[in-house]
């Protein structure tokens, strides 16, 4: 019987395949005392070793499926794999309570999953997650589990689980075509690897869940939310030509995806890529990127255990640069703090870190950090078109600082005689109200502005995108926000400097024509989306697209 049920639609696109539900064990040992110390404490430790070897092994896989941005979630397990905190209190009390090794995991994991979930600090809350996920991990390791095998799903399954982290996400095979958890939001990192993976995703489908059973035929639409389970032979041929319809029309876009976009009425749009890392690169330019729109270095820190020194970023940068010799590569300075946490950099605790001490603010507290990172990108400019991008700026002292030490690191270089580039092009991301408000001066000192709608939608509606209990009030397309991007078009173009956006909403090829209609001029977003928004492009008439502009910036 055909039952229909609501989610979140967290990645996009089409799915028919057959339920695969996914049952996950709960490991559970009792409490109980050893009498070997040595070899309890050899079990725990070749469990440890295991544990690092199997995510190390994940990390790699999805750094060369989905690139560094997402394959940095496993720097958080590795983190912990090495944190006297965790492992020495489980080393502990094997050594002085003689605690059997599965006992002492379990009992330790589940403190500390319990102690962080309660925290105020909803970056540290988030990091329950990665402890149950490394924690359950070791204890199958300990008592001599085999790891999770996605391997044996048959091709066409569609994934059904209570919820899904990075490292199982991470496992999933072409055989699955899409998945539906019963917690969860666009946010959540399951739904981050879903859209990397290109499989459509539904996510917080809640007490809907118990209708579906395994084998189930079912439909997913991961763009509305919607899943259908057991459909009539009707709705199922409808949507199977509509899956046709699809893959033609994808096909199609990657294929007119390597000239450049132009609206039917020739107004030009640039469309450029957001990378993690030069692992990225490859992937941008298969799908035909026009540059780097966003080059997020945070991920050169956080994949380190110290501060990466001047010569290795020089290298990355240099390597993007050269990948586009006649593009633009917007490359974005040091951005954490917030939801991005580097064990060594000493972040000061605070109530609400993502209105703290974080990007620019930090770097200006920091100069050290900022101008080895300044000088590695001056150096690394002879080598392409270098366009530094400022995150978190506010205030016109703000970006007056950051390029007065910018300059000093041109003085720095030239005493050296060390050659940098004299077209470097400065701007900065707009992503707190303030800046959209002071948009007309910030433009007179800045070559382009780039929009960071995942923040700025954040600050604006007071709404954590992280946090599940308030997803539904995380709206980029709410019309305040949409109203601070047109602000932010009119001051770029009134002081003749591009208006571009590199926030999540770039890349969504249902809102392109409205974002051409506010007047941006350049979008850059995740590199498998190009195509389909390129080909929006073509198909928009700039008049019509700013009155469709207006309409939204007037919805209820």
């Amino acid at each position: 019987m055909e039952q229909n049920g609501k989610g979140i639609g967290a990645a996009t696109g089409l799915a028919i395949g057959t339920a695969v539900i996914w049952k996950k064990e709960e490991v559970s040992v009792q409490e109980r005392s050893i009498t070997d110390l040595s070899s309890e404490l050899q079990r725990f430790k070749q469990a440890i070793q295991a544990t690092k070897d199997q995510v190390q092994i994940l990390r790699k896989q999805t750094a060369d499926r989905m690139g560094e941005s997402e394959a940095a979630i496993f720097d958080a397990h590795l983190a912990f794999l090495d944190d006297p905190g965790f492992i020495g209190e489980m080393e502990q009390r094997i050594n002085t309570k003689k605690q059997a090794a599965d006992w002492a995991c379990q009992s330790v994991t589940g403190e500390f999953s319990s102690l962080f979930s309660n925290m105020e600090d909803e970056y540290m809350r988030a990091r329950a997650d990665d402890i149950r996920d490394v924690g359950n991990r070791l204890l199958q390791n300990i008592i001599g589990k085999p790891p999770l095998d996605l391997g044996s799903v048959k091709p066409e399954s569609i994934m059904i689980a209570e919820e899904l982290t990075p490292s199982e996400t991470a496992q999933f095979s072409e055989a699955i075509i899409g998945m539906i958890t019963a917690r969860g939001s666009k946010t959540a990192h399951a739904a981050i690897m879903a859209r990397t993976l290109g499989i459509p995703a539904v996510l917080g489908l809640g007490s809907f869940m118990q209708q579906i059973k395994d084998g189930d035929t079912i439909i997913l639409d991961g763009s509305s939310g919607e899943v259908i389970v057991n459909p009539n032979d009707s709705l199922l041929s409808e949507v199977k030509q509509k899956i046709v319809e699809q893959n033609q029309l994808q096909a199609s876009a990657l294929q007119e995806a390597a000239g450049d976009a132009y609206t039917s009425d020739r107004k030009r749009i640039q469309v450029l890529a957001n990378i993690g890392s030069p692992q990225d690169v490859p992937d941008a330019l298969a799908n035909h990127a026009e540059g780097i729109g966003l080059f997020r270095t945070e991920f050169l820190y956080l994949e380190n255990t110290k501060w990466p020194t001047e010569e290795e970023q020089f290298s990355s940068y240099k390597q993007v640069l050269e990948a586009f010799p006649s593009k633009p590569v917007i490359i974005r300075t040091l951005d954490i703090g917030g939801d991005k946490h580097l064990p060594y950099a000493e972040l000061p605790k605070e109530e609400n870190p993502f209105l703290g001490l974080r990007a620019v603010r930090y770097c200006l507290a920091n100069p050290d950090v900022f101008k080895t990172q300044l000088r590695a990108l001056l150096r690394a400019s002879v080598h392409g078109s270098l366009w530094i991008m400022f995150p978190m700026i506010g205030s016109v002292s703000e970006i007056l600082q950051v390029k007065q030490v910018l300059e000093e690191c041109k003085q720095e270089l030239a005493t050296k005689k060390i050659p940098y580039s004299d077209q470097i092009k400065v701007g900065i991301m707009v992503e707190i109200p303030a800046a959209v408000i002071h948009a007309d001066e910030l433009a007179k000192e800045v070559d382009f502005m780039s929009i960071g709608t995942n923040d700025l939608t954040q600050y604006t509606l007071a709404a954590d995108r992280g946090n599940e209990q308030v997803a539904h009030l995380y709206d980029p397309t709410h019309p305040a926000v949409l109203k601070l991007v047109k602000m932010t078009c009119e001051a770029c173009h009134r002081a003749g400097i591009p208006a571009g956006m590199c926030g999540e909403l770039a890349g969504d090829a249902r809102m392109t024509e409205i974002l051409v209609g506010l007047g941006l001029d350049e979008l850059s977003m995740s590199a498998k989306a190009i195509p389909q928004v390129k080909q929006q492009i073509r198909k928009i008439e700039s008049s019509q697209a700013s009155s469709l502009a207006l309409e939204a910036l007037h919805q209820r």
